[in-house]
């Protein structure tokens, strides 16, 4: 099994145009690949933790595979599924050889980063949602990076040791052993120095002053200990989008908040305004 990784260009990674990184995620991202660890990426909603992988895969070159992670989702998910409907099927009404169970065998996003022929990025996205033990049964394959499919006793190993993206939105607190084997890193809010390229990145003809306007705005939504759902960084950029679109000037936007469902997503928050 080869998982040795010659150093590249990709050691230095600094994010792209599209994305803005501070120092400090540049730095765990890097370690993380040196190391060949897992990164796993907490942070509030909406601070990019998803959008990371996808700048870590474009960065690279590679082919990003995505495991969303539901309150239903099990481990052997991630792994391989042994269609069993599908074989009972072709049982019933012919056409295939059903004692060829290879076939019936499909690899999920763990099995499919483990296969492929280049390396690529695997995303294990918002792993607090499943069950406590949904971690933990994850280890040996994240350990070793290869794993047995039981109805064929292949074993199934990774070419190319992919790149592991774990993100948390901190639901619920993750067992010990699982966080021991990874490189950790905590998304902070962006600041209003940050956000400013943000926006900028994204609107990047905003007229000044309303982008000043519309930042002293949102701020100030969020620093309002009465607003229990904090607007989050994409629905900002959706907002000035609105704002944009419909001709508001700062003027306008220093007396009111139009459009202010954008931003706000619960009855009492709207209450407050």
């Amino acid at each position: 099994m080869n998982t040795t990784q010659t150093p590249s260009s990709f050691e230095q990674f600094r994010g792209t145009a599209s994305y803005i990184t501070s120092p400090e995620l540049r730095d765990v991202v890097n370690v993380a690949v040196a190391l060949q660890k897992p990164l796993l990426i907490r942070g509030e909603p909406g601070t990019g933790k998803t959008l990371l992988a996808h700048t870590v895969a474009e960065a690279l070159g590679a082919e990003l595979f995505h495991w969303h992670i539901k309150s239903t989702t099990k481990a052997q998910e991630g792994l391989y599924v042994y269609d069993t409907v599908q074989r009972l099927n072709d049982s019933r009404f012919g056409g295939a050889d059903v004692g060829d169970i290879a076939q019936y065998i499909k690899l999920g996003a763990v099995g499919k980063s483990f296969t492929s022929p280049e390396r690529s990025v695997l995303l294990i996205d918002e792993i607090d949602k499943a069950d406590m033990e949904f971690p933990n049964d994850l280890l040996h394959e994240l350990d070793r990076m290869s794993f047995e499919v039981a109805e064929t006793q292949q074993l199934v190993e990774a070419k190319n040791r992919p790149v592991v993206i774990i993100t948390s939105n901190a639901e619920k607190e993750l067992p010990d052993a699982f966080l021991r084997r990874c490189i950790f890193h905590y998304i902070d809010f962006p600041s209003p120095e940050m956000m400013a390229q943000i926006v900028d990145v994204h609107h990047p003809y905003i007229d000044k002053k309303l982008a000043q306007m519309c930042l002293r705005r949102f701020y100030a939504l969020r620093n309002n200990p009465a607003v229990r759902k904090k607007p989050s960084t994409s629905e900002l950029v959706d907002w000035i989008g609105a704002l944009i679109a419909a001709g508001i000037s700062a003027d306008t936007l220093a007396r009111e908040i139009p459009f202010l469902g954008v931003l706000l997503k619960r009855e009492e928050d709207l209450g407050q305004y």
